[in-house]
This record gives structure tokens, C-alpha cells and sequence, in this order.
């Protein structure tokens, strides 16, 4: 069985933002959520509401898009979430993650 991977963008309510990749994000958030490490950038900036979530099939396609969004300026990033997800909704009652 093929194992998904997915690239996704947390948000802070000051609109902070964080471009990772995993194989379990349900897993990798609440890693995030639960970070007690003062010196990560999601603990800092409170990236934390998950408004933009991707698959990939391989693991080099979601590492080649997360390089690919975190090369994107700022507006561009804000742009894709804005298509994608004009409420700033946390998607993880839509994708039923946590």
C-alpha cells in the first residue's frame, strides 16, 4: 500500500506562516500543537490552524513542493491560501484530522 505524504501551511492568527511536509499529519500536528521548544518557529509565532493542505504520492514530489512553496514570497503564499481557502478555515475539521 502506497503511502501519502502531505505539504501543508499553518497559520497564526496574525497570519504567521509555516510550510512542512509529512507522512502523518494528523501525527505532526499535534506534535506542533503540543511543542513546548521555545526556540521552534511554530512554538514563537503560533503557527498552529492548518489552512493549506496538499498530497503527494512520493516523498521527493512533497519535498520538491514544500522547497517550491517555501521559495514563493510571502504574497504568493497568501495568494495560494486565499484561492484555496478564502475563510482561513482550519482544515482540520475538513480533512478530519484531530
Amino acid at each position: 500500500m502506497a503511502r501519502a505524504f502531505y505539504v501543508y501551511i499553518l497559520a497564526s492568527e496574525t497570519r504567521e506562516l509555516y510550510v512542512g511536509i509529512t507522512n502523518n499529519l494528523a501525527r505532526r500536528l499535534v506534535q506542533h500543537r503540543d511543542g513546548t521548544d521555545p526556540y521552534r518557529y511554530v512554538f514563537r509565532h503560533a503557527t498552529t490552524r492548518l489552512v493549506h493542505v496538499e498530497t503527494a504520492g512520493e516523498a521527493r514530489d512533497a519535498i520538491q513542493r514544500e522547497k517550491q512553496l517555501k521559495g514563493w514570497t510571502r504574497r504568493r503564499k497568501l495568494a495560494l491560501i486565499e484561492e484555496t481557502n478564502p475563510a482561513w478555515d482550519d482544515l482540520t475539521v475538513a480533512w478530519r484530522i484531530l
